[in-house]
């Protein structure tokens, strides 16, 4: 498939993601996986494959496996985010990764294209977020409310074009849609992200938001990881990452 046509895939298009998997980082415990916008992480009601029976496939067939490949599922990325997805290889490393993902041991940066800026360049945003499971959509509040969860990042402007900003933001904690829902509460909603006030969608359907780095100690070697993800290619992410070189 050729870097052009590198959107949102149609169940067709699908089957055959194996043959362009973006493989950031591998060895006999985790694989860390590119994710292109459009995809599923996990199953879900739509029965489109997710991201996570692909890459089961394809080590099946790489490595000649009599068998499915065990493929464990640490974290998600919502389906219109491009970028890091971590899936585990053993259960073992399945067990310890969930548990880092639970107390906050994986630092996680994302960049964001917004057409507004942040009042303040850089700072700590503090809500409490309410989801509403009919409209799959979280509410950002400044303080606590029945069914609300706490929600925190740090965030930074660190280039700016005519007409958009990229914001890097550091997960402080993992809620339902949090970058989406926390940017938008300070007025500066991602490009494309109708749900949360974008003006317009993106042509193929993503959200201008990018999981962009993981910094991590190996769950079960305890080495240090740190992987970067480059974005989709598309002008305005192309125009950001030589920005920021």
């Amino acid at each position: 498939m050729s870097e052009n046509n590198r959107g949102i895939l149609g169940k067709t298009a699908q089957k055959n993601s194996a043959e362009w998997l973006d493989i950031l980082f591998e060895d006999n415990h985790i694989i860390i996986v590119n994710k292109r916008p459009g995809e599923i992480v996990q199953g879900d009601k739509t029965g489109d494959t997710p991201l996570s029976e692909i890459v089961a496939g394809f080590i099946a067939r790489r490595d000649a496996k009599p068998g499915a490949a065990f493929i464990g599922v640490p974290h998600r990325l919502d389906r219109p985010v491009s970028g890091i997805a971590i899936f585990a290889k053993t259960s073992k490393a399945l067990e310890r990764l969930n548990e880092m993902f639970r107390e906050g041991a994986i630092e996680k940066k994302y960049w964001a294209i917004t057409a507004s800026r942040p009042q303040k360049e850089a700072g700590e945003l503090r809500h409490y977020l309410y989801r509403n499971e009919q409209q799959n959509k979280s509410y950002a509040y400044d303080k606590e409310r029945n069914g609300s969860k706490e929600a925190r990042l740090n965030y930074k402007l660190i280039a700016t074009g005519d007409r958009y900003n990229l914001i890097e933001v550091e997960l402080l904690t993992g809620r339902h849609h949090q970058i989406r829902c926390q940017l938008a509460a300070i007025g500066c909603p991602i490009k494309g992200d109708l749900k949360y006030g974008s003006p317009r969608s993106n042509r193929d359907g993503s959200i201008s938001l990018h999981s962009r780095s993981v910094k991590f100690t190996h769950p079960v070697k305890k080495t240090q990881i740190f992987i970067t993800a480059p974005p989709p290619q598309d002008p305005l992410w192309d125009y950001f990452v030589k920005t920021t070189e």
